[in-house]
């Protein structure tokens, strides 16, 4: 039997960021790996995901999910190998996904950890467009916003895991229209040459209005929100009648330290009989099992394009996490371990 390591590294939260997340409020420390108990399994993670909604828990409000304890291991998706295991149907070399993330080393209880193929997807894609990103993609489109055939499209932040998904499932499902926003010139060629969306912008060339308006003369029916602000407050004016969005997410208000101005153009809502629903993951896990089968099969075909953006090893786990928040990443980011 191969010895089990003794100490591991894991990042906790020292202190409450104010704003943008800065070096001095965590701390990579090392702690005692300890064998798994009953029903337990001891994970070598090898592959960790970093996404905005970790930027909400590092605050200590009330939300959706509990806020990271102070001088704690944060959390989040993982991918690594089974060490040692006390659970029925893991066996160690087994791979799994699970939530303990942020560490090199996990204990996890055996019924939050799930066994995944790496001959059906490589490991990454479990953390992104086969795991919580695909899933956010595929439910808040067809599910949150009835998307329907025919229907005009946009999508913000669309470069990223989740909105580059989102655009190529409405082409896919037969969108008339599918509109996507990034921030650089870079990602605004990948999303029309290579994930097929029919037009796309950069917001910082000028007023997002203005540049969707072009990018969509005859308007939107479905808007997918991870930005908000200025983005919705477009949107708003672009929606056609019964139009719906999607807020995912509002990653440009995620740091600020002063409230934020709603979108001004909110009376448009009544008018247009729009429909703006707030969306979490957790409430479409029905989902899953036609999510994979569809979306693998999309994967397999071609049909269906993904990126990911690696960085190195785990000391670099908090620069991964500003790098994605700053919108430095292409598609998934996540951070790797090795083997």
């Amino acid at each position: 039997m191969t010895a089990l390591p003794s100490t591991g590294r894991e990042w906790h939260l020292v202190a409450r960021p104010h704003g943008w997340p800065k070096p001095e409020d965590f701390a990579l420390r090392e702690t005692a790996v300890t064998e798994p108990g009953p029903g337990q399994i001891l994970v070598r993670n090898t592959l960790l995901s970093v996404d905005p909604y970790m930027r909400g828990r590092m605050n200590d409000m009330k939300s959706y999910l509990p806020p990271y304890p102070l001088d704690g291991p944060m959390d989040g998706g993982a991918v690594g190998t089974v060490l040692a295991s006390n659970a029925e149907g893991f066996a160690p070399g087994d791979h799994v996904l699970h939530g303990l993330g942020w560490r090199e080393y996990a204990v996890v209880d055996g019924k939050r950890a799930v066994k995944v193929d790496p001959e059906l997807a490589p490991l990454g894609a479990y953390l992104g467009v086969l795991g919580m990103p695909g899933l956010t993609a595929y439910a808040g489109l067809l599910e949150v916003a009835s998307f329907q055939e025919g229907d005009a499209v946009f999508v913000s932040g669309a470069a990223g895991a989740v909105g580059s998904q989102v655009g190529q499932i409405a082409r896919l499902k037969g969108a008339s229209r599918v509109i996507g926003s990034a921030g650089s010139d870079e990602k605004v060629r990948l999303l029309t040459e290579e994930y097929g969306f029919d037009a796309a912008f950069n917001y910082k060339d000028g007023p997002v209005a203005e540049q969707l308006a072009k990018a969509a003369p005859d308007g939107i029916d479905v808007y997918f929100d991870n930005v908000g602000g200025e983005h919705l407050e477009a949107a708003i004016g672009s929606l056609n009648l019964h139009g719906r969005a999607t807020i995912c997410g509002m990653i440009a208000q995620y740091n600020a330290t002063e409230p934020t101005p709603a979108p001004r153009n909110l009376a448009m809502v009544i008018g247009k009989r729009l429909r703006l629903q707030g969306m979490l993951v957790s409430d479409h896990q029905a989902l899953q099992p036609q999510f994979v089968q569809e979306v693998s099969a999309w994967i397999r075909s071609g049909e269906l394009q993904y990126r990911e953006t690696v960085v190195e090893g785990i000391d670099n786990a908090f620069d991964a996490f500003l790098g994605m928040l700053r919108g430095d990443n292409t598609g998934k980011m996540i951070v790797a371990l090795g083997d």
